[in-house]
């Protein structure tokens, strides 16, 4: 069987910048599945990204499939043929299905019976034949939101496509996607590479697209080149770059051929807050602040040209002047905005609808500020200052900064704040109550705005829910999924010790009027946050275990302090001697007592205890009883499992001299009960009887 190395590349106008990378993996991801699925054996991937193409190069991709023979099972032997051996219609529509003769069909014995069966053998198909079809499934199941379509035909894709290479060694596999012929022909930069570059081999693509098209295919490549280029060019301008790793991959995804320049800025701009500044410079323009080393910003940038011009100051002179009035309008909201106290906005909220059905943002900050209330009470916080800022909190949303650039949201409201005199607590709970706006995002640093941005983000969560707006699979527009993740974030990692269900139900009560009930609301969206909280806890904790984790969810702690101080404890309870005994005992108990329908009410009756296992059992329960009650009451639920570890010995004695189910009811019921009272022992810190112990 022949390999030989395969290529596909799209060709396409400027991808999105922010998604491409994505793209690239995918594509690459369903390829190689594609592959594999058609059973078209191939050695290691590559995939390769630039603004105006998506390629992937398999090497050494089979020319064709193996032949394959399946085995097809037919009608039982007794129903093929009748009493007399004659076939039946069953066995000849078998045959003709088959395409063979009725003698040339088998036998094969189970432990069923016996059946006919019949082999077919299929002869593989060619690379050439399955490929198109693979690279088709392979686009179509892009993350790709809105499709675009262009021209005049049907083709959808999420930019239009110009060319299409696909190459199976030196030759091109024919077909037509998205409405073009495939060749080998791929394209250069758009100003600077050949119109027309005719790739060998796949093996060429990467140094013929970089010699004759002035392309750096490959993305990592590219990223490194702007990463080098734009840090070397921050050291000539004497500082370092701020935030660049926001912004590598992105510029990476903007150009082809990465060209890195210094510009300059008027020093006049950097009086304004040093958010404002870095927003300008890389929101809109995709421009690298530079700082200095006592970590001030400099009035210089790096910007990444995608051309390699013969008067680069040119270049940077264009730059200088589109950044300029940027940053005089962002000083002009700044001046404007601080013309009157934040707090006269609170009124004005009244006038922005927040969502629909969830009334305006005046009403979203009273909900935010009662429920923050709330929870300051439960937790022994300043009252007074939590209902002061979650008032504000929402009111920069009204400024002409926040307007230009929405992403400082939170951020100004806590510069205006501080303009105007109000507490600190004040101002740095405004700033800090978007916390944590995305995966690995710092937490809230102060009392207040932690309890402000659980407030904040259940209220949102709680709204949507109650408007019937909830993700439903990928699609998350109101980035549901990462407000819960940010509340279990805030409440477990800084140690917030309040009762989740009962907060709420407290949300969902304070909405607006709905076709849910608030217990309905309350109720899936205890779901939703108890769904995010297997994958926190198993991300955040290589060693922890799915059943470790059922274990406690079981219980329902209703803090996620509590549910976290369980978890550690149940992993100390498994590195025990005795655990893997103790668990398999209480997975018996829990079967036996599913199985009795017995009544959790009844206690147990000393002067029924007549084994001496049994009886033995009853005193070391209450002993550990006794040492465990004021454990469990001050949370050290380690000590507690550590302490029910010594009933192993009685708890095995008595299951190998004592008969639960014995025919003596009043006997029965009694060990039931004993048996019971040692599960609710374990089942104060967790269901142990679903722990996985090897």
């Amino acid at each position: 069987m022949t390999a030989a190395d395969f290529l596909v590349e799209i060709g396409t106008e400027e991808l999105p910048p922010k998604a491409l990378r994505s793209l690239m993996d995918a594509f690459a991801v369903n390829v190689v599945s594609g592959l594999d699925e058609a059973r078209l054996a191939h050695a290691d991937a590559k995939a390769f990204a630039s603004p105006r193409r998506l390629a992937v190069w398999v090497q050494q991709l089979q020319s064709r499939q193996d032949d394959q023979t399946t085995t097809q099972k037919g009608p039982p032997v007794k129903v093929a043929f009748d009493t007399d051996g004659k076939p039946t219609p069953a066995a000849m529509a078998f045959a003709k299905k088959c395409g063979v003769e009725l003698d040339a069909l088998s036998r094969q014995t189970t432990d069923k019976g016996e059946w006919l069966t019949c082999e077919i053998s299929e002869a593989g198909k060619s690379a050439a034949e399955l490929v198109p079809g693979v690279v088709e499934n392979a686009l179509a199941a892009l993350p790709i939101p809105r499709r675009m379509r262009w021209g005049a035909g049907d083709a959808e894709f999420v930019r239009p496509v110009h060319w299409i290479v696909l190459l199976h060694g030196s030759k091109v596999i024919k077909t037509t996607i998205f409405g073009i012929a495939s060749g080998k022909k791929s394209q250069g930069h758009r100003f600077h590479g050949k119109k027309s570059i005719a790739i060998k081999t796949p093996a060429d693509y990467e140094e013929a697209l970089e010699k004759d098209g002035h392309v750096i295919a490959d993305f990592d490549r590219r990223r490194q080149l702007v990463s080098d280029g734009v840090e070397a060019e921050a050291k000539k301008a004497g500082g370092i770059i701020v935030d660049g790793d926001s912004l590598y991959d992105e510029v990476a995804a903007l150009v082809e051929w990465p060209v890195p320049l210094t510009g300059a800025f008027d020093e006049k701009f950097l009086e304004l807050p040093r958010e404002v500044v870095v927003s300008t410079l890389t929101g809109h323009q995709r421009y690298f602040p530079v700082a200095g080393g006592d970590g001030k910003l400099l009035p210089s940038f790096v910007t990444v040209a995608n051309i390699e011009s013969k008067d680069p100051d040119q270049v940077r002179d264009g730059n200088e002047r589109v950044i300029r009035p940027r940053l005089a309008d962002a000083a002009f909201f700044w001046d404007s905005d601080r013309a009157r106290p934040l707090a006269t906005r609170i009124d004005s909220l009244r006038e922005v609808v927040y969502q629909r059905g969830l009334g305006s943002l005046h009403d979203k900050a009273s909900r935010v500020a009662r429920l923050a209330v709330g929870i300051a009470e439960a937790l022994d916080v300043d009252v007074a200052a939590v209902e002061r800022a979650a008032m504000l909190a929402k009111c920069d949303l009204l400024t002409g900064m926040v307007g230009e650039f929405p992403d400082l949201q939170g951020t100004m409201g806590q510069y205006y704040a501080a303009q105007d005199g109000e507490p600190p607590e004040v101002v740095a709970a405004i700033g800090e109550h978007y916390m944590p706006r995305f995966a690995g995002d710092e937490l809230p640093a102060t009392d207040a705005g932690r309890v402000i941005a659980i407030a904040d983000k259940l209220d949102t969560l709680a709204g949507i829910f109650a408007i019937g707006k909830q993700p439903s699979g990928s699609r998350d527009p109101f980035g549901l999924r990462r407000a819960a993740l940010g509340v279990i974030r805030i409440l477990v990692e800084c140690g917030l010790d309040i009762d989740l269900s009962a907060t709420i139900r407290a949300a969902a009560e304070a909405q607006p009027s709905s076709k849910l009930s608030a217990e309905d609301i309350g109720e899936a969206l205890s779901h939703f946050m108890t769904d995010r909280l297997k994958p926190y806890f198993l991300d955040r904790d290589e060693s922890l275990d799915v059943t470790t984790f059922d274990a406690v969810l079981a219980r329902s702690p209703a803090s996620l302090v509590d549910f976290a101080n369980r978890l550690e404890a149940v992993q100390l309870f498994i590195a025990l001697d005795e655990a893997e005994s103790l668990a398999a005992a209480n997975k018996r108990i829990a079967n036996i007592l599913k199985k009795s329908d017995h009544d959790a009410g009844r206690g147990v009756k000393q002067k029924l205890l007549k084994d001496e296992a049994e009886q033995a059992l009853y005193a070391a329960l209450g002993d550990a009883s006794e040492t465990v009650k004021p454990m469990l009451e001050e949370r050290r639920y380690a000590d507690a499992l550590r302490t029910l570890a010594s009933l192993k010995a009685p708890v095995d004695r008595f299951f190998d001299e004592v008969l639960v189910m014995t025919d003596d009811e009043a006997q029965k019921n009694n060990r039931l009960a004993l048996l019971g009272e040692l599960r609710n022992l374990f089942l104060d810190v967790a269901d142990i009887s679903r722990l996985s112990i090897a």
